[in-house]
């Protein structure tokens, strides 16, 4: 079971709702039958709001599930209520992103694509704080934080069972400057190292790659444990949306897979990205 608090939630929600769908009851026959509303069926379902212990025997009860099972469950509403790392950084995780982040920390494969930006888990620090100072007024310590936290989440690249990135990133983000030339210098640069690590794809979707799906950044996640969907991820500045349908995840899949065939291969992708932090040098 993966370690991130978020992704045991998640798991709980998954399996009581498959318990509820396969004795094929309502929401609101499951908590008819509890004398709970329908409404804290959904919830317990959907992951939102604590899971107490006391929940957790009455659905098992209810459900007649196996001894093994019901102590999953237990384990799994236990878990789910630890803080993740990130969690210690206060506001620097807004609760809309402290989801993804925990999502982030159990997936075992993140397929991203970004059009103007060089990717978080790929920015240097220096980056990360030129975009910090000028997507809005913070102050130099919210932006040193919200630096740390980026960089924090970088780690799980090099862990003992890191996942699988594999980012397409358009051109322009290569070209498009951030703070100054030596910053996109020494960022392209780091790129190139963190490319070298074999769980790390980068490919770039150069300028005459011609039309492709029209859309923003993404993420797709997958996670390790059978029965768990995989996430479409998408962020705004204040919010995010995440798609759990199978149809939205197929569509942004075969998105993904259209926009890295389009895109150089990796090798020519480091020698464009090489080029690039050349002239970004001079």
């Amino acid at each position: 079971m993966a370690g991130s608090p978020t992704a045991r939630r998640r798991r709980l929600a998954i399996e009581l709702k498959k318990l509820r769908e396969d004795g094929r009851l309502t929401c609101n026959q499951v908590g008819l039958a509890l004398d709970w509303s329908g409404s804290k069926v959904n919830r317990l379902e959907t992951g939102q709001g604590r899971v107490q212990p006391s929940d957790i025997d009455a659905l098992c009860r209810f459900y007649e599930t196996p001894d093994e099972l019901r102590e999953l469950l237990k384990s799994l509403a236990k878990d789910s209520k630890t803080k993740g790392w990130w969690h210690a950084h206060g506001d620097a995780v807004p609760a809309w992103f402290s989801v993804y982040v925990g999502l982030e920390q159990a997936a075992s494969s993140l397929h991203t694509y970004q059009g103007e930006f060089v990717p978080g888990l790929l920015q240097t620090a220096e980056y990360t704080s030129e975009l910090c100072r000028a997507s809005a007024e913070q102050t130099e310590d919210e932006i040193h934080r919200l630096v740390e936290v980026r960089q924090r989440r970088q780690d799980l690249l090099i862990e003992a069972s890191p996942p699988d990135l594999w980012a397409v990133i358009h051109q322009s983000a290569l070209v498009h400057i951030v703070g100054n030339r030596h910053v996109m210098a020494r960022q392209l640069e780091h790129m190139l190292a963190v490319v070298t690590l074999t769980n790390v794809t980068v490919q770039i979707l150069p300028y005459d790659a011609g039309a492709y799906p029209a859309t923003g950044p993404f993420t797709v996640l997958g996670f390790p444990e059978r029965g768990d969907p995989d996430v479409v991820y998408r962020e705004g500045l204040s919010d995010s949306v995440y798609l759990e349908e199978p149809s939205d995840v197929a569509l942004y899949t075969k998105a993904f897979d259209h926009l890295r065939a389009l895109a150089l291969s990796p090798q020519r992708s480091a020698s464009l990205i090489r080029r690039t932090m050349e002239e970004h040098s001079r």
